[in-house]
């Protein structure tokens, strides 16, 4: 059965030494999506470039140790894409699509942002350009036969049940009411579904990043800032979602978990 999973790995050579090796060789997942990979695929290791046993396809960002996204498969990708066709992003490292057999996976990082600052505004202006091509790229995937997941850090805390100090948050970027309503727009215009929340409508959490400051993971006072999102026929299909919480602080190998998702469907398709 298909199982796939994403996380922002906060540095994928640093991850390697903490753990991410050893979570990759005992995963069971079929596809693998990291986020901030902050690396280009010829500058890491061949263990982390492409691991054996899988596939790879690594979208970097132009300016060094920034961004950089990247999706492993069991299977290899019958195409690639970088970018979503906005000229601002295109080497901005924050978007790969991986073309399986039956189904696109794409790992996203989504800028994180900073109120009255020009991150906010670039945030808003990916938002702006990335809705529609979301849109876009389900009507395509689907009239070709395929199911669509996208991945990744959406840098973006959906609802009050998305973040445990939601009060504290109302005007700070990732939980603004703009931001908020666009996750929205994600889900009833271009009709994607939230798996975590299809399975688990009710929350609070479970969360998948915490700050490394202060006793944030100890308390579990986190964020839900990663998600699934799949096209309507993958989601009927979806039979768990689990974040893969570390068990101490000292265990982590990255500020977020993993989150995996498993499907009553075969891969490949």
């Amino acid at each position: 059965m298909l199982t796939v999973s994403t996380v922002n790995v906060n540095g994928l050579r640093a991850a390697a030494k903490k753990g991410f090796v050893e979570w990759l060789g005992a995963t069971r997942a079929d596809v693998v999506a990291c986020q901030e990979v902050r690396a280009d695929a010829d500058s890491l290791p061949a263990a982390l470039r492409e691991p054996e046993g899988w596939h790879s396809a690594h979208a970097a960002c132009s300016i060094k140790g920034r961004n950089g996204v990247c999706v492993y498969s069991r299977v290899e990708p019958e195409s690639v894409r970088v970018g979503f066709g906005e000229a601002e992003f295109e080497d901005s490292g924050r978007y790969v699509e991986a073309h399986l057999p039956g189904l696109v996976v794409a790992s996203l990082y989504l800028p994180s942002g900073e109120v009255g600052t020009e991150r906010q505004e670039e945030k808003e202006r990916f938002m702006a350009a990335f809705l529609p091509y979301l849109a876009e790229l389900r009507g395509k995937a689907e009239a070709e036969g395929r199911e669509v997941l996208v991945v990744g850090d959406w840098n973006i805390a959906h609802a009050e049940i998305d973040l445990k100090n939601w009060k504290g948050n109302r005007k700070n970027s990732g939980f603004l009411p703009g931001e908020r309503e666009w996750m929205s727009r994600v889900l009833d215009e271009a009709g994607y579904v939230d798996l975590q929340r299809r399975l688990d409508p009710e929350g609070p959490g479970p969360y998948t990043w915490w700050s490394y400051r202060g006793k944030a993971f100890d308390n579990d006072s986190g964020w839900r800032i990663d998600y699934l999102m799949a096209s309507p026929g993958l989601a009927q299909t979806c039979t768990s979602v689990v974040v893969e919480r570390a068990p101490s602080y000292d265990a982590r190998w990255s500020d977020h978990a993993p989150v995996t998702a498993t499907f009553d469907r075969p891969f490949p398709a």
